[in-house]
């Protein structure tokens, strides 16, 4: 009888040895050659075991273009609080939070978060305590700004967050619980938007420049420099380069771990047909997902997301081809998703 064997990844290697959090910046140089589902499935394990994705030290994002002017004048208004008050009446964040805004709340969140461990798949229950929730995930939403990531987008993936709350919740401190799973959800936005922005080959230049003079360093001081005397070499701070050596360790361990697998070469041609049917699969699903949009949907996801092999496009360019402002193909990626994850 034939026997199978699966090659165990680095990530479920390394995975058991995580206590309470993992870094953004160790996240993604983990799963740097992973594809997007794999993360998807990685970040589900950390919430299963209730690790927090720590976000503090990713670099602060705002790409460029209009895009970066909505980014920055967001992160402003959100930390003087004057959303509201300074955006334009027809933007569609404004809408949203003057939607959130008038929704009737009644009720006392401590009295009605103590029935969801009784009954939790009560519908009623569930909408006062979202209606009594939404604007907590505004205000965390607020102090995620500034990591490249649209506040309606942060607010949509919060709101996943809360709704993940309520479905897991098993009783005690639900105020705690309900915000952890708010910021899991944001930082995860956070990180994928990271990975987009090319965080994972600045970390990777980062990470020659930090060896290339450990090394200089070390034949010219006779002794291994100092974490202050490397940050200097590389006129970055202290803190930065902690993040930098403290990946580089993780970039050591998945070598070496690499080093100790024993190397299997497939047939060439099973591998080619394994790598062909899971291409057409995955090809055959993303055009099931889209014919569930609308046409002008479809198309500004495809544009978006690189769908037919080119590049992804700005919501600039996308704009500019679909006869769109870039705050409006935001809106719409964002509605388009939202549909997408129900299906």
């Amino acid at each position: 009888m034939m026997e199978f064997t699966f090659e165990e990844s680095l990530w479920d290697r390394t995975l058991p040895s995580i206590s309470d959090a993992i870094g953004a910046e160790k996240f993604l140089a983990l799963l740097e050659d992973e594809d997007e589902s794999f993360l998807e499935e990685a970040f589900s394990q950390l919430c299963d075991r209730g690790i927090k994705l720590d976000i503090s030290r990713l670099p602060k994002l705002s790409g460029a273009g209009e895009a970066a002017v909505r980014l920055r004048r967001e992160e402003q208004l959100a930390k003087s609080g004057r959303l509201l008050q300074e955006l334009e009446d027809t933007d569609p964040l404004k809408l949203y939070l003057q939607e959130i805004a008038a929704i009737p709340v009644c009720g006392d969140l401590a009295v009605i978060s103590a029935q969801l461990k009784e009954k939790g798949d009560d519908p009623q229950l569930q909408q006062n305590i979202l209606n009594l929730c939404l604007s907590r995930v505004v205000e965390l939403a607020c102090a995620h700004t500034g990591y490249g990531v649209l506040l309606l987008d942060l607010i949509q993936e919060g709101s996943m967050g809360l709704w993940q709350s309520l479905s897991r919740y098993d009783g005690g401190d639900f105020e705690a619980f309900r915000d952890w799973h708010i910021c899991q959800s944001m930082a995860y936005a956070v990180t994928l938007q990271a990975r987009i922005q090319g965080v994972g080959q600045k970390m990777r230049q980062a990470l020659e420049d930090y060896r290339s003079v450990d090394e200089r360093l070390l034949a010219e001081l006779g002794r291994n420099p100092t974490r202050e005397e490397i940050a200097e070499a590389l006129h970055m701070s202290v803190e930065q380069t902690e993040i930098v050596e403290s990946v580089l360790k993780t970039a050591r361990n998945m070598h070496r771990a690499k080093a100790e697998q024993e190397p299997e070469v497939p047939e060439p041609d099973d591998d080619q047909a394994v790598e062909d049917t899971a291409y057409f699969q995955a090809r055959q699903r993303i055009s099931e997902l889209l014919s569930t949009l609308d046409g002008r949907s479809a198309k500004l996801l495809t544009l978006r997301f690189g769908l037919e092999g080119e590049l992804p496009k700005s919501p600039e360019e996308t704009g500019r081809i679909l006869g769109m402002t870039p705050e409006e193909v935001v809106a719409a990626e964002a509605a388009a998703l939202l549909k997408l994850r129900k299906q």
